[in-house]
């Protein structure tokens, strides 16, 4: 014989919006896990940026000397609209903080700025200077270059990266070169130091204090000096980075800490209510059962 089905309904059932223990646990599980990550990012970017600061002392003769080449020979660019090339030095990797980003806003803000006319070429040393400017400037990215930072840089890529921009046929007037300086361990300044070309350094009218200049000469010391600067510009940026990271790890690790005390305080208040719920339930059954 047939009977009516009876709908089923649960004993328990959970209210919408309710947090039950197993959500809190299954967070407060994740949090922890997420806090150990960034203690050991933290711990790894502190002994990497021991590395890069020894690293970047001996490096620091190289960009300034070439710096005070182009200061001494007081070189200036004649054409009415030069063609200009901007050199972003950034890295493959995140989790650092505004680092990468200062980079780009700052070639974003004399982008805006620059003279109209003016041919504009934009080469990125790193995949996240790439992913930023190519939002913007798609037209203008010329050359890039990735596996930047995985492991610390040496004078070999920055002679790569420059032969390979002297070699590509753009025969550009002036540039910049962008790149983060290293202050302290918590700041940076994003940095632009100028580049010129081998016209410009030949016309320069302050290059006859220098004796024994033929071209050849001038032609190897143009390369020398952009590798060198270039080279300097990389470790800078590589130093800045790693402390910049070590402060966002250590950062993320004391909100972890902190969303981890709420979460247990959280855990606690709401297992101590079930529990009295359950005393109360097992009493009024008790007294139900004398009556």
């Amino acid at each position: 014989m047939l009977s009516r089905a009876v709908p089923f309904s649960p004993l328990c059932v959970q209210v919408r919006g309710m947090v039950t223990l197993k959500d809190i646990s299954m967070r407060l599980k994740s949090i922890k896990n997420i806090q150990k990550i960034t203690k050991s990012m933290k711990m790894v970017s502190a002994s990497k940026f021991a590395r890069a600061e020894r690293e970047l002392r001996p490096a620091r003769p190289y960009g300034k000397g070439a710096a005070a080449f182009y200061e001494k020979a007081n070189i200036k660019v004649e054409a009415e609209l030069p063609k200009y090339l901007i050199i972003a030095l950034s890295s493959d990797r995140g989790l650092c903080g505004g680092i990468h980003s200062g980079i780009s806003k700052a070639i974003k803000s004399d982008m805006a700025v620059r003279a109209g006319g003016i041919e504009t070429k934009i080469v990125c040393v790193g995949d996240k200077a790439r992913g930023i400017l190519q939002r913007v400037f798609r037209d203008q990215l010329y050359l890039s270059f990735n596996n930047v930072g995985k492991r610390p840089s040496t004078f070999e890529d920055a002679a790569y990266i420059t032969q390979t921009i002297l070699n590509s046929g753009y025969d550009f007037d002036l540039g910049d070169i962008y790149y983060n300086t290293f202050r302290t361990v918590v700041s940076y300044q994003p940095t632009k130091q100028p580049v010129f070309s081998l016209n410009a350094i030949s016309a320069a009218p302050s290059i006859s204090v220098y004796d024994s200049l033929d071209g050849e000469v001038l032609r190897c010391y143009q390369e020398f000096s952009l590798a060198s600067l270039i080279y300097f510009g990389l470790k800078e940026g590589s130093t800045s980075e790693q402390s910049s990271r070590m402060t966002a790890m250590d950062g993320a690790s004391k909100n972890a800490g902190e969303i981890i005390q709420k979460l247990t305080l959280t855990y606690n208040r709401t297992r101590q209510a079930v529990i009295t719920r359950e005393l109360i339930e097992i009493i009024s059954g008790a007294a139900a059962l004398k009556n």
